[in-house]
């Protein structure tokens, strides 16, 4: 029988109340008090914070506080790779970051969502005695490829991959996959031109 968290990771239906998720909360919001607390000059400390925080971390990442995310046990960092301040990632199912990767200021990552449609969004048989959520709620993973620069006030939606060496405009709405070697812009985004050459690094 599937957990709440084996739902969750599935894309399916989960209970967002659910006690594993509350616990990944209370850990997450304790190390994220103590990161945005950091100077800006303790970077041995940010970095072990940093490790315990995420799912995986590559070398030569900095992430600029103030930093919100979900869980943070879901998102998963390359090699070089610059978050800038002031970034949310609502990690319910993965967030990848490849390597070489820039990451501007205020820029939103959302995994969680709802239905639609009223009568799909609202929980069946809801009662507030059951410890659910009065809504349905799935979660889709994000990826974003490596090389790719992620404009300032990006919002990226559940289930869009970003192809490798792509170009996010500043204040873009991504709602759907982004090819590699494209500058995408605009709500929604949309690629605009090609980037000449392939992206090649490791």
């Amino acid at each position: 029988m599937k957990t709440e968290l084996d739902k969750c990771l599935a894309g399916e239906y989960y209970n967002c109340h659910d006690e594993i998720f509350l616990i990944y909360k209370n850990k997450t919001r304790a190390l994220l008090t103590k990161y945005n607390n950091l100077s800006y000059d303790q970077k041995t400390e940010k970095r072990e914070v940093l490790k315990s925080l995420f799912g995986s971390i590559g070398t030569n990442v900095s992430v600029g506080s103030p930093f919100i995310c979900d869980y943070g046990c879901n998102t998963y960092l390359g090699n070089n790779v610059s978050v800038n301040m002031n970034c949310t990632f609502v990690d319910c199912n993965k967030i990848t970051i490849g390597n070489n990767v820039l990451i501007a200021s205020n820029v939103q990552i959302y995994t969680a969502t709802h239905p639609v449609e009223l009568d799909e969004r609202l929980t069946p048989d809801w009662n507030p005695e059951s410890g659910a959520y009065f809504c349905r709620t799935y979660a889709l993973p994000v990826t974003i490829g490596d090389g790719c620069w992620i404009g300032g006030g990006v919002i990226i939606l559940p289930g869009v991959k970003i192809g490798a060496g792509s170009v996010i405009g500043a204040g873009s709405v991504v709602t759907k996959d982004i090819p590699k070697n494209c500058v995408a812009v605009g709500n929604p985004c949309r690629v605009v031109r090609r980037i000449n050459g392939d992206y090649k690094h490791d």
